[in-house]
């Protein structure tokens, strides 16, 4: 047993005064083979502390369905945190932000219309009820008064960029009480005094959230809460990328500067993020701030360990501010990973998508063009395709609310793309003997923050040719969950091979020991890459990312097969496994 508690302006621990020098690593950015690896080389940066969220989304993926095994066991982490010696700080659901797919909220919530996020809201709140009786019963042994590593959990997340509703904050706080969560609870806002005063809880412990300035942040804080630890709960150290724009980096002086600030002033500090690791699959988040802004799956961050473990100039300089503070024993790293460039990877086999529906999905016959939630599906893409009679003279093709990228076919052959941040119509003549229109939509991500957050994928609202709505449609889901039923032919020859349909490659790579690696797809345009049955995630030429990581465990000794789901073509069906990350 061991007590964490706030006297005064002090952390305690075992009654004695504690800082807490806290990172974020997110379990479920990091394959768990690694989980020691950077939670040993935070501990040798000097600090005592990790912190990560929790995401109900990969927890409850499907309504009733839990899943805590493998890359989602938060417990197994958390055990492994205490074993190294480091506290624990968790931040679980309902909603994280984190640019992480709907904010950690599962897709499924979206299929009642009329229930409403983040709110006192009882149809909201019984699904919170139902998955907190699955969460925190596993967190309650791991709680520092029961002998565990975590020492503080909290409510919420900057719940005042939001809404202010006291009533619904007050629900998630007596449902962790209520469920034996007996640590210190506290809440993180941004340094804003609408912020402060919507995501407040009386009780409770604020902590604000900032990447400069500490000092007018730590004032503004003390504004609202006169007494108490004052507490960075996210150092924004870095930041993150979204596609079709630049890969964002920050300065290690301007870090270092700001940390020596925050100690100077007596502050305890979390590095959001100390590792970013990886969007793996189809989990990255996106932004909505004037357009629609969907994040890659590199979470790099440019923090103090780059998306694959090794330390930055950022770790060093980081590490030097920390040993003006505290006495920090000499540095000793685990030993580096290995990383290898294993070349070429020709993708030798083919199989067309449009051939292949009836391996990947069950259709679905509906009036209107129904978004993923309504049909049970969470992420991937969305085929909705009709027959159009004819004769009809040259008419608009309008998707109402695509989200967020639709490729439109017309008897096949590619007529245009379709983007939610650059809508547009496109012309279709119908001739006498009519048209098949096919409409394949890609969900690139749900909003994580803001208030846009309710977020349906697919086509939401119908499509028209000039003002008249089609009606009658088949439509595929297409989660690409597996592509085990998928089959595939032999490719004749090497070379051009730009295809007007979606497509997907396959190759065969044997190799004598895995190796962390990266995947680079010079000449390719845009799509998904599997490696023996995983989803590492998307690539696109628009960047600024330009390889996808893979570390060694998804790797193994013999042949691994690689899988490339290209929607636009390629010039040559060829991947390169290089040593080097390149993120623009």
């Amino acid at each position: 047993m061991a007590t964490f508690e706030v006297q005064r302006d002090q952390f305690m621990y075992e009654g004695a005064p504690v800082r807490l020098l806290s990172g974020a690593i997110h379990y479920f950015r990091v394959v768990p083979e690694y989980w020691k690896d950077r939670l040993l080389k935070l501990k040798a940066c000097g600090l005592n502390t990790v912190e990560t969220y929790v995401p109900w989304n990969i927890h409850e993926p499907r309504k009733g369905e839990f899943h805590f095994a493998g890359q989602n066991d938060l417990e197994s982490f958390v055990r492994l945190a205490g074993e190294l010696g480091l506290h624990v700080i968790v931040r679980p659901s309902p909603y994280i932000c984190a640019e992480w797919e709907f904010g950690g909220l599962p897709a499924w919530l979206l299929e009642d219309a009329n229930l409403r996020l983040r709110c006192y809201d009882e149809s909201y709140l019984k699904h919170v009820d139902e998955y907190f009786d699955e969460l925190l019963p596993r967190l309650k042994p791991l709680l520092c008064p029961n002998g565990g590593p975590i020492i503080a959990l909290q409510i919420e997340n900057e719940y005042g960029s939001y809404g202010n509703d006291k009533r619904y904050l007050s629900y998630i706080r007596d449902a962790m009480v209520g469920r034996g969560m007996d640590v210190l609870l506290f809440t993180s806002d941004g340094p804003e005094d609408h912020m402060l005063q919507g995501g407040m809880i009386d009780g409770v412990l604020a902590t604000v959230n900032f990447g400069s300035k500490p000092t007018e942040a730590f004032h503004k804080l003390r504004e609202y809460q006169a007494d108490g630890p004052l507490m960075c709960m996210e150092f924004w150290n870095g930041w993150f990328d979204h596609w079709m724009e630049s890969h964002q980096t920050r300065p290690p002086s301007e870090v270092a500067e700001a940390l020596d600030e925050m100690l100077g002033a007596g502050a305890s500090v979390n590095f959001y993020m100390f590792h970013g690791g990886t969007n793996f699959g189809f989990y990255n988040g996106a932004n909505h701030i004037h357009q629609y802004e969907p994040t890659t799956n590199s979470y790099d961050y440019d923090t103090l360990l780059n998306e694959s473990g090794e330390p930055t100039p950022k770790f060093y300089a980081v590490r030097e501010v920390l040993e003006k503070h505290v006495q920090l024993p000499s540095l000793q790293l685990p030993e580096p990973i290995a990383k290898r460039a294993y070349g070429r990877v020709v993708m030798k086999q083919q199989a067309s998508l449009f051939e292949q529906l009836e391996a990947l999905s069950e259709p679905i016959l509906r009036a209107c063009p129904e978004p993923m939630e309504k049909l049970g599906q969470s992420q991937g893409y969305i085929l909705y395709s009709i027959f159009v009679k004819g004769p009809r003279s040259v008419a608009q093709l309008t998707l109402q609310e695509v989200r967020d990228r639709a490729l439109v076919f017309v008897d096949g052959e590619h007529r245009g793309v379709i983007e939610r941040w650059a809508p547009c119509t496109l012309p279709i003549i119908v001739p006498e003997q009519g048209v098949r229109l096919d409409i394949l939509v890609e969900n690139m991500g749900r909003i994580n923050y803001g208030p846009y957050l309710r977020d349906p994928k697919g086509i939401t609202e119908g499509v028209r040719l000039d003002n008249q709505f089609l009606y009658g449609w088949t439509i595929y889901p297409l989660p690409l969950s597996s592509l085990s039923e998928l089959v595939f032919t032999e490719q004749q020859g090497e070379g051009e091979l730009v295809n007007s349909q979606p497509v997907f490659y396959k190759g065969m790579l044997e190799i004598d020991q895995p190796a962390d690696t990266f995947i680079t797809l010079d000449g390719w345009t845009k799509g998904n890459v599997f490696i023996n049955g995983v989803h590492l995630g998307r690539y696109w030429d628009a960047g600024p990312t330009k390889t996808l990581y893979i570390p060694a465990p998804f790797l193994r000794a013999g042949v691994n097969e690689f899988i490339v789901f290209e929607l636009h073509g390629t010039a040559e069906a060829v991947v390169t496994l290089t040593d080097q990350a390149d993120l623009g």
